[in-house]
């Protein structure tokens, strides 16, 4: 990894336009927390020009948050683990999270037995929290492979919530921290949905480095985190962003979401559909 120039790094996975100001300073206080450890050639901002692939896959990766579904599958020979955020949102417990499983409010939906044949919208087929985890929560419920009468991608958990707000789809799993930001960003899209259930608990979204970084970069990095997450001066900014503390998870933390995976392919359900 070169590090004569500034390298790349992003936090995308919890960046609504309406929180970007807080992100960036959090990062501020995240690159001076890593700069003080010896990490050179840190960033002064966030990369969000690339989508996630690229952002991934940067050969120049310095720092990242990504979804742990992909860091232990379609990922897991690009990145490697380096500590777990806590949140403060509902549905979290310690480091791991949950989904919502949402409808619009005006659903007559009340479990998720009552989903059979609607339309499922979801945020992308890389997610654990809009695809693998409702996958593997409807898998004991499929007929013949199916459940769902159809299934749209919509991008993201917040453009989800905007085809139930506007009766393009009729449910959707939505990560609870995403939901809960919403609920301070975005009321009027929470106000619009309902919660009808719950995935099973995962560890929660992960801080990730390239996979060759070296052991030194890596210890710089979990030190900086440690050093940023105990700092007074960024609590506020913490808190805007529902971080409450982080973890170091044992190695395979995150294979129950592959284990998911295989558990639901060994149901017959192997695409959400």
């Amino acid at each position: 990894m070169d590090a004569s120039g500034p390298r790349t790094v992003g936090l995308p996975m919890y960046d609504p336009p309406e929180l970007r100001a807080t992100v960036d300073a959090w990062w501020n206080g995240l690159a001076r927390a890593f700069r003080a450890e010896g990490v050179a050639a840190v960033p002064d901002g966030l990369d969000r020009s690339l989508s996630l692939d690229a952002l991934w896959g940067a050969p120049d990766l310095l720092f990242t948050q990504t979804c742990g579904y992909p860091l232990t599958g379609a990922w897991a020979s690009r990145l490697k683990y380096l500590a777990t955020p806590r949140y403060a949102a509902p549905g979290c417990d310690g480091s791991s999270y949950c989904s919502w499983i949402v409808v619009a409010a005006d659903s007559r939906a009340r479990g998720v037995e009552d989903l059979r044949g609607a339309r499922c919208s979801i945020n992308g087929r890389i997610s654990h929290s809009g695809y693998n985890a409702l996958r593997a929560l409807v898998a004991p419920l499929a007929r013949d492979g199916r459940f769902f009468g159809s299934v749209s991608v919509s991008g993201g958990h917040a453009e989800s919530l905007v085809q139930l707000e506007r009766g393009e789809a009729d449910v959707a799993a939505i990560d609870c921290v995403s939901y809960a930001l919403f609920g301070r960003c975005r009321p009027r899209a929470i106000e619009a949905t309902r919660i009808i259930g719950r995935t099973t608990q995962a560890p929660g979204l992960p801080y990730a480095v390239r996979i060759d970084a070296s052991a030194d970069i890596c210890r710089q990095l979990r030190a900086g985190l440690l050093r940023a997450f105990q700092d007074p001066e960024l609590r506020t900014l913490r808190e805007e962003l529902l971080i409450v503390g982080l973890d170091f998870l044992p190695a395979g933390a995150y294979r129950c979401m592959s284990d998911m995976e295989v558990d639901a392919r060994r149901q017959g359900y192997v695409e959400l559909d």
